[in-house]
């Protein structure tokens, strides 16, 4: 069983969040049972000298909407998986992944290789991934393809919605343009699409697959997901275990494991050194993501008053919108133990990760997460919203992993009182280890999700 696996953005090469960490991580898991190659644009920031990318030898030219498009693929394997890349110039000349006027086309450019290329692997199945490469689900249904697709939804908020005009450009029918294909409130929705003329539909967690088919989470495709909801399921995601191991992380000063718990204590030292901060035996809370409303940081910024009077550290590494980049600006300058690092690093975020005791995830809504699985592995005790993927992967006892801090409602006072609690778990050193210890035990692994995937593969042939 051939599979291709199709992304906008694959970590190392390209990233702006999960979707490019799962686009690593799950291919690795699934390639031990069927041959996996991904597939994803070559964007001119990608180094191509650093990743020894070649030419793959294949040059094509797609032909839709009155125009042609020049296709060249590259090269990479790492750890016996390839990876394609889809160069064209439209699609590839930019300096960041989204947010392009044109973003229709370029996607539209990708989704229509996709689908070439399909073709010319030979492939049985094509995973495609959020709304980026949701067309091609349409143009192998249109072609009468024998490949069969599966369409997972990563993030419903975002489904690429597009002025009427892209029909055209995309060279899409115009008698597709109802209500039970791409129409949606007068514009076109490509997310949309994928939804209907995928084969499979899955989402990023059990939790999460239900909360999709409510008005509340549905984001106006709630009652088109819950018509196809014979076919939607929910598989949890995972992370790369070795990657994410504070026993071999380059990234950290001392690597430990569950058995040397003590070296986590030299990290923290040496990042509030390095931070100037003095109060080293206060416990370090951590906030790591986007700086918007879906991660729930109005909520962390409204409660920095009553944080900076709590014997505590908390650093947040972020970047976003910039109403909240300036007001955490300001914020950590007036209060001494409030921390804003602006941007996002990798090696930070590991920095973080190695030295803090409690992870704040407080989102509005969260479709899987994976800072929370994080986490764990590396000995932080998460504080959550009970929604989402955080429900699925968060819990207050020992019975499920891992075991962590839950609030039910999205109130500053909820968000409070869970803070106060991680505060008490510490002052209680025999315990706070204890469910240290457990959480790092966890499996957070994609091997359980990786079996469900290929059980969904069979299936579809």
């Amino acid at each position: 069983m051939r599979v291709l696996f199709a992304s906008s953005e694959v970590f190392p090469y390209s990233k702006s969040g999960g979707l490019a960490d799962v686009a690593h991580s799950l291919p690795l898991e699934l390639n031990k049972i069927c041959e996996i190659i991904n597939i994803t644009p070559m964007y001119k920031f990608i180094d191509k000298d650093k990743f020894n990318i070649m030419p793959f030898g294949k040059k094509f030219i797609l032909t839709f909407g009155d125009n042609f498009y020049e296709i060249e693929l590259f090269r990479h394997t790492d750890k016996k998986i390839d990876t394609l890349f889809v160069y064209n110039d439209i699609l590839c000349e930019v300096d960041t992944l989204y947010g392009y006027k044109n973003d229709s086309l370029r996607f539209g450019i990708f989704s229509y290789a996709i689908s070439k290329v399909t073709e010319l692997l030979k492939a049985d199945i094509v995973h495609l991934n959020d709304w980026h490469t949701a067309l091609a689900a349409f143009i192998l249904k249109e072609k009468k393809s024998a490949v069969k697709s599966v369409f997972t939804i990563h993030n419903l908020a975002y489904q690429g919605v597009f002025e009427k005009d892209i029909l055209s450009i995309l060279e899409i029918p115009k008698k597709y343009f109802n209500q039970e294909s791409f129409e949606f409130y007068g514009k076109v929705n490509l997310l949309k699409a994928g939804i209907a003329y995928s084969d499979r539909i899955t989402t990023v967690s059990p939790t999460y697959a239900k909360e999709i088919q409510t008005k509340e989470y549905g984001c106006g495709l709630d009652g088109f997901l819950s018509k196809y909801k014979y076919k939607l399921e929910g598989i949890l995601n995972g992370i790369d275990t070795e990657y994410f191991n504070p026993k071999n992380d380059k990234s950290i000063k001392e690597n430990y494991d569950v058995k040397t718990l003590n070296k986590k204590e030299k990290n923290r030292n040496l990042f509030y050194e390095n931070l100037s901060i003095k109060n080293s035996k206060r416990p370090l809370f951590i906030f790591i993501g986007r700086l918007v409303e879906q991660k729930g940081i109005s909520l962390i910024i409204d409660l920095l008053k009553d944080i900076s009077k709590m014997k505590l550290e908390f650093v947040i590494l972020g970047e976003g919108e910039k109403k909240y980049e300036v007001n955490l600006m300001l914020l950590s300058k007036k209060y001494e133990n409030i921390h804003f690092i602006k941007g996002y690093d990798e090696g930070m975020s590991h920095k973080m990760y190695a030295s803090a005791n409690f992870l704040v995830m407080p989102s509005l809504f969260e479709p899987c997460g994976l800072n929370q699985m994080i986490a764990a592995r590396y000995g932080v005790i998460s504080i959550v919203h009970g929604i989402g993927g955080l429900k699925d992967t968060v819990f207050q006892d020992e019975r499920k992993c891992a075991m962590g801090i839950k609030f039910d409602k999205f109130q500053k006072d909820e968000l409070l009182n869970a803070i106060k609690k991680a505060l008490s778990i510490f002052e209680n050193k025999k315990n706070y280890e204890k469910i240290v210890k457990f959480d790092m035990k966890c499996n957070f692994s994609f091997a359980k999700s990786a079996k469900k995937y290929i059980k969904l593969y069979k299936e579809v042939l």
